[in-house]
């Protein structure tokens, strides 16, 4: 059943680029006709007399998509970085289109009428249609899996917070066409994040230990696995894909901090000495100046645009319950120096003087009513591009914690005070990757700590449009 859903899957894919690129052609051809631009219209002939050029065009465009890996199932890809990848494929495919066609037709492009702008109606059209049916086949893919059909069945090996964490982002995220069969424990517990007290509950069964892998595999028909076990050894991790290979299965591991960072090691030298360089800071000099000028106009944007809908919310917040409209609350920020971090209150006036600084959860019976929908998609949260104005924050960096927690996780978690190598943000790469709210601290700072030093305007853009779009699917908001 799966391998006959993967193919339909695929050559379904294969089928609807072609049709695309079909489309896209011969509306190429129809706007050319009928937007005559430098050449009469009258010197283009029929449409028949362009069915091989575009053949060529389909055929080129769908062997390099094959080779840009877009008929690779990715399920982590993003709609970005699929359009990256789309973007570069038929730009490419549409060069070599142009190259093939000149060879087999030279002696009738100029007598056909094949002028520039036909070509670049036919990239521009490409690349929509093309972005466009992708996008209508994965969500009738993704609806199909997340009812089951042609679903991968998931090992998760490691029933730690790592190991939850997993298995949340795959429960809220059915359309990634996987479903969890089980645990598998780790004797050792080595990898046990005590971090976090308020783990998740799970309601998937722990089906084994690490002996009892291939076992498991077979008799719960196993497709994939997922090593859930960062800080385990290397051998430990060695032994387990070697068990795990002998089920014929697709293996993930999730990596150790090393690994996150392994990414950038450079090479150098201490006066001929070799060195590796695996820390190093991505923010200085003129990449500071150029994210420190993004945040200041995004900011400014960003307020004068949504100053009439946070007027609103002062004027909801004020009729709903008595107290102040902003709360500030002191955060660390860069060289964990203080400040005040501002928000939209959405929370009873004094109900931390009853309980005292407490770690956010789900349900938290101190929120008023409005302050439930407004932490929903973190509208309490607008006020924080002041912040980003004046200087104290910026729009992406680790998100800023209140003393009382930075004490307590500074002595417990390896490297968590490298978070403060740089200004928080509203929002980050943790952010974006599930982890927020109820989550390990230790997986945050991890990619708190990557983001740091692997940062680049891109990637602050990218982080931006996902926590975008996240603010109306997110679970982990409250």
């Amino acid at each position: 059943m799966k391998r006959r859903a993967k193919v339909i899957f695929a050559v379904s894919l294969l089928l609807t680029d072609v049709a695309m690129v079909v489309l896209a052609f011969f509306l190429a051809y129809e706007l050319r006709l009928r937007i005559p631009w430098r050449m009469p219209a009258k010197n283009i002939g029929p449409f028949r007399n362009y069915a091989g050029m575009m053949a060529i065009h389909a055929l080129a465009m769908v062997t390099v998509f094959f080779f840009y890996r877009l008929y690779h199932r990715q399920r982590a890809l993003s709609l970005i970085e699929e359009a990256s990848s789309i973007f570069g494929a038929v730009s490419v495919g549409t060069i070599i289109s142009i190259a093939l066609t000149s060879f087999f037709f030279r002696d009738s492009v100029v007598e056909l009428g094949y002028p520039w702008t036909m070509v670049m109606y036919s990239w521009l059209l490409t690349l929509f249609l093309v972005a466009v049916g992708r996008f209508a086949h994965s969500r009738v893919q993704r609806a199909l899996q997340a009812r089951g059909w042609g679903a991968d069945r998931l090992l998760i090996i490691g029933d730690n917070d790592v190991g939850q964490m997993i298995w949340q982002k795959v429960r809220y995220s059915p359309s990634l066409g996987y479903r969890v069969v089980g645990f598998i424990s780790d004797s050792n517990g080595s990898s046990n994040d005590k971090t976090n007290n308020h783990t998740a509950a799970v309601d998937v069964p722990i089906l084994g230990t690490i002996e009892d892998i291939p076992r498991v595999i077979d008799e719960q028909a196993v497709n994939e696995v997922i090593i859930a076990l960062p800080e385990a050894p290397r051998d430990q991790i060695m032994t387990i894909i070697s068990l795990c290979e002998r089920g014929r299965v697709g293996i993930k591991v999730y990596p150790d901090v090393f690994q996150i960072m392994a990414s950038q090691v450079s090479i150098g030298d201490l006066s001929g000495l070799p060195l590796l360089t695996v820390r190093d800071i991505a923010l200085r000099g003129w990449r500071l100046t150029l994210k420190r000028a993004m945040d200041i106009l995004v900011s400014a944007v960003t307020l004068v645009v949504l100053s009439p809908f946070m007027l609103l919310v002062a004027l909801l917040i004020k009729l709903d319950s008595p107290g102040p409209v902003f709360y500030a609350q002191e955060r660390m920020g860069l060289d964990a120096k203080p400040f005040w971090c501002l928000k939209f209150r959405s929370m009873r006036q004094g109900a931390e003087a009853e309980t005292g600084p407490v770690w956010a959860r789900k349900d938290d019976p101190r929120r008023t009513r409005l302050g439930a929908f407004l932490r929903r998609f973190s509208i309490d949260e607008l006020p924080q591009f002041i912040n980003v104005l004046v200087g104290d924050m910026s729009l992406v960096g680790p998100r800023p914690e209140r003393p009382v927690f930075v004490e307590q996780f500074k002595r417990s978690i390896p490297r968590y005070m490298d978070r403060h190598r740089e200004k928080a943000g509203i929002t980050g790469w943790a952010q974006v990757n599930g982890l927020r709210g109820d989550t390990s601290i230790t997986e945050r700072t991890k990619y708190d700590v990557w983001y740091i030093e692997n940062w680049s305007l891109w990637l602050d853009i990218k982080i931006l449009i996902y926590t975008t779009f996240m603010a109306f699917t997110d679970r982990n908001a409250y």
